[in-house]
């Protein structure tokens, strides 16, 4: 799967063979379809792995009864990011390379990338029941947003840049909670 991967995403998935798998490998086509039926099989094996270990990190974080609904807001951020940093090559095949699921493989793994989705907007709709999170808020867009701007971190978030996962993660969420607009003093 490794190899597959690093192929995948240097080359796209159309573009790569089984052929290139197995030479990149130093095995033959039959140790290939001794694992997988196809290509696509692969790819759906790489996209499940990748979405199931998410689901299963943010129940861990939604689970958390010593943590704030905003304190799980930064978690699941810093974890989608951090998975970026720890599995850029997965996730970056996981968003490209979804359209090449049949679909019955494709509605697999969007019924799964949705529950994420969902269990983080229960989890922002309990932060405006609860008064953590302003009243106004339409929790679908709430939620969008998030998974829209941590989700694009795939793009352009280097590991090595000048802040580390958890500090972008920081930023993100208090832009994100906050907003980006100066807050006036009461003299003003």
């Amino acid at each position: 799967m490794e190899a597959s991967i690093a192929l995948f995403e240097q080359n796209g998935f159309s573009e790569t063979s089984i052929q290139d798998i197995v030479d990149a490998l130093g095995v033959t086509k039959g140790t290939f379809y001794y694992y997988f039926k196809s290509k696509e099989e692969l790819l759906m094996d790489i996209h499940l792995g990748y979405i199931e270990g998410l689901l299963e990190k943010q129940k861990k974080i939604i689970d958390d009864p010593a943590k704030s609904i905003k304190e799980k807001v930064l978690d699941i951020v810093y974890m989608l990011i951090h998975n970026i940093e720890k599995q850029g090559r997965q996730a970056r095949i996981f968003f490209r390379e979804m359209k090449h699921l049949n679909e019955e493989h494709l509605r697999k793994i969007v019924e799964k990338r949705d529950l994420f989705r969902y269990e983080l907007q229960s989890l922002i709709e309990k932060g405006i029941k609860s008064g953590e999170f302003r009243e106004d808020l339409h929790p679908s867009i709430a939620t969008l947003t998030v998974l829209g701007a941590a989700n694009w971190s795939y793009q352009w978030f280097r590991p090595d840049g000048e802040l580390s996962d958890f500090e972008v993660a920081k930023q993100m969420v208090a832009i994100l909670l906050e907003g980006m607009e100066k807050k006036q003093s009461i003299n003003n």
